[in-house]
């Protein structure tokens, strides 16, 4: 693959080197540091002029740091004279801020934001992954691709839960349907759905279950979990619904606050997420959390961008 260099960001340093790997190409050399008034500093250690650069970075840890340094990035990489720069960001940072709600309508719409920063700082294409909601694609005037880890979660369900014939594929909320509903086509099951009814921001008040769980292995399927008040709520209704064992899939596991405590205590055979976030540290205080790799779907969607070819056949397939 000429003319491609790859660089990564601080926030996933592994994810970055699985997707070089397999690319059979190496990380290029770039220096990020601090100055002691915590002003990001970077500095691209080889030449970029005419290339078509990717930088990986994901919105995750001290989100508000990487996402600074990913946008100095792709400036410095912009004014060094790169042909073309795309920001690969497995999980993209404030997706939740991407509307107005009736109820305090001052908020403000910090997706929109990011869209904009990213393009202003010079991004000419975007890879993400399981946007938290598919309009913001159109947040951004530039291309951006949304991969899906839908066809990898299909792969571990049929390889690892050995009754998933006789399963049912729940949503924790409505929002989810759709995604739940196409892994349900997909695996020829049915589907349920949790209606739940915030009070305030990540505390929920009550949930209703819509469907049959009875003497059947749940699978709860979400975008994100974060305090993981909501899955855990769910899998206790599943539980006393008469559910047999459940399961949990997320593509971006994010675990702040008392997440990890909460899943130890919950009834969840396996709480399952993808490493778009890195999972290491959380995975030694919590034996349920099991990491499916997503970085082949990564990488195969940045060598079908450098080649000009097209990217929809990852929206079904796992790359061998």
């Amino acid at each position: 693959m000429p003319n491609i260099k790859i660089f990564s960001g601080s926030s996933h340093p592994d994810l970055s080197q699985k997707i070089v790997d397999r690319l059979g190409q190496e990380l290029g050399k770039v220096v990020t540091k601090k100055f002691s008034n915590q002003e990001t500093c970077v500095e691209i250690g080889e030449s970029v002029r005419g290339e078509d650069v990717y930088i990986v970075q994901s919105g995750c840890g001290e989100i508000n740091d990487n996402l600074m340094e990913l946008l100095i990035m792709i400036n410095a990489c912009k004014i060094a004279s790169a042909s073309r720069v795309t920001a690969v960001i497995p999980c993209f940072p404030y997706a939740r801020q991407d509307k107005k709600d009736k109820v305090g309508s001052r908020a403000p719409i910090s997706a929109k934001l990011v869209a904009n920063m990213l393009s202003v700082s010079g991004a000419d294409h975007i890879i993400t992954m399981d946007l938290h909601a598919s309009q913001i694609q159109g947040f951004f005037d530039i291309p951006v691709d949304n991969l899906y880890a839908e066809p990898a979660v299909l792969k571990w369900i049929m390889e690892n839960i050995q009754e998933w014939k006789n399963c049912i594929i729940v949503s924790p909320d409505a929002g989810g349907a759709k995604r739940v509903t196409s892994i349900a086509d997909r695996l020829n099951v049915d589907f349920a759905l949790i209606h739940k009814e915030r009070k305030k921001a990540n505390e929920v008040d009550r949930m209703v279950l819509v469907g049959d769980v009875k003497d059947r292995v749940a699978i709860l399927v979400d975008d994100m979990a974060d305090t993981c008040g909501t899955i855990c709520h769910a899998a206790e209704k599943l539980v006393s619904a008469g559910a047999t064992k459940v399961y949990a899939i997320l593509t971006h596991g994010i675990f702040s606050g008392p997440a990890i405590s909460r899943v130890n205590n919950a009834g969840f055979e396996a709480v399952v997420v993808t490493n778009t976030i890195p999972q290491e540290d959380k995975m030694k205080h919590c034996s349920k959390i099991q990491v499916i790799d997503i970085s082949m779907i990564l990488a195969e969607a940045i060598r079908r961008t450098h080649n000009g070819e097209s990217v929809s056949y990852l929206f079904s397939h796992v790359p061998l």
